[in-house]
């Protein structure tokens, strides 16, 4: 066999391949979305695992490496799925620990329940507890970051480092069209009544959407269409019943890292303005072209900056506040 007939039958295999996947993503879009995220985990060299709490509640979570532990919450409407790409770029130097919040991924449901912040703040804390987290960093995007905020104000010793990516919780945050609007009785875009939503969602919370495969897309679609009335009270919890960090901010004692995507447009980058004024020991950085999601848009871009945090932070012991109050970087290259 000749090396053109060899090239010309390799493409032939390859084209017969790329067609049964492509059919597959559309007649098994949930055993293929599986399979993606199969994949991703073990790339980024996460395992799952699973972790039962009082009241009959599981926190399934994605862990992976070694060293000092680093929590990761995700933001309304997300998983923990939403920080598998930035969190193989940390698992050489952490152990990295995302759960699942209760009511979303895939995570217990429990229409009585409460869900605010501080509710969440409890869940995660009975989390930590469980897996013997006694002192850990801790990072959160979006609702997340609100969380995990909060987290740190109620128990800052536990808290060695807080990262904040796009984070809630601040009247200056709030302050864009899209939350107006929906205080004011509109739609909210991370709310999908059906599936046709998916689109309108990602270009919401992304500057440059990325790249999903369409059954993950159908995956997730048909989710949060099923979660709709949940997801619709949560939201008015967190919204109506979670009071802002303003008046929380002095019990942060944590070095903090602030990052914000420029074009976000669900919170506003304002919310990065107050948080680094009223926390003296935080860094800000803004990534021009970025939006709601840094980490699922630019994960090395998000990756090198927190890395670059946390070497900031080896020199003093740990509790200590070695970074000044007026650090403020504006990210130049926001690649991914």
């Amino acid at each position: 066999m000749t090396s053109i007939e060899l090239v010309s039958l390799l493409g032939g295999f390859v084209a017969i391949v790329a067609t049964v996947v492509l059919a597959l993503e559309f007649l098994a879009p949930q055993r293929m979305a599986r399979l993606w995220l199969a994949l991703e985990r073990r790339r980024a060299r996460l395992t799952l695992k699973r972790q039962r709490l009082a009241g009959a509640i599981e926190m399934p979570y994605l862990e992976g490496g070694k060293g000092e532990p680093l929590v990761l919450v995700h933001g309304f409407g997300g998983d923990k799925d939403n920080f598998t790409r930035v969190a193989g770029l940390l698992v050489r130097r952490y152990r990295v620990i995302i759960p699942d919040l209760p009511g979303f991924g895939d995570a217990t449901r429990d229409p009585g329940a409460r869900h605010t912040v501080a509710d969440q703040v409890e869940r995660l804390q009975a989390f930590a507890a469980a897996l013997g987290l006694d002192t850990f960093h801790l990072g959160g995007n979006s609702m997340g970051g609100f969380i995990a905020a909060e987290f740190a104000a109620r128990h800052a010793h536990r808290v060695a480092s807080l990262w904040l990516l796009d984070a809630a919780g601040t009247a200056a945050a709030q302050d864009t069209p899209m939350v107006r609007h929906y205080l004011e009785g509109g739609e909210f875009p991370l709310l999908l009544k059906s599936t046709d939503g998916i689109g309108p969602l990602l270009k919401a919370i992304a500057s440059r959407p990325p790249l999903l495969p369409p059954s993950v897309k159908t995956v997730l679609a048909r989710r949060a269409v099923a979660d709709h009335a949940l997801h619709a009270r949560i939201l008015d919890e967190v919204a109506h019943g979670s009071p802002t960090l303003e008046d929380r901010l002095p019990q942060i004692t944590a070095p903090t890292l602030i990052v914000w995507g420029g074009e976000d447009k669900v919170l506003s980058p304002q919310g990065a303005v107050v948080l680094h004024e009223r926390l003296p020991h935080s860094r800000v950085v803004l990534m021009p072209g970025i939006g709601h999601v840094p980490m699922m848009e630019a994960p090395r871009a998000v990756a090198t900056e927190y890395l670059r945090f946390r070497a900031d932070l080896r020199p003093a012991a740990l509790g200590a506040h070695p970074m000044p109050a007026t650090q403020v970087a504006r990210h130049r290259r926001a690649g991914a």
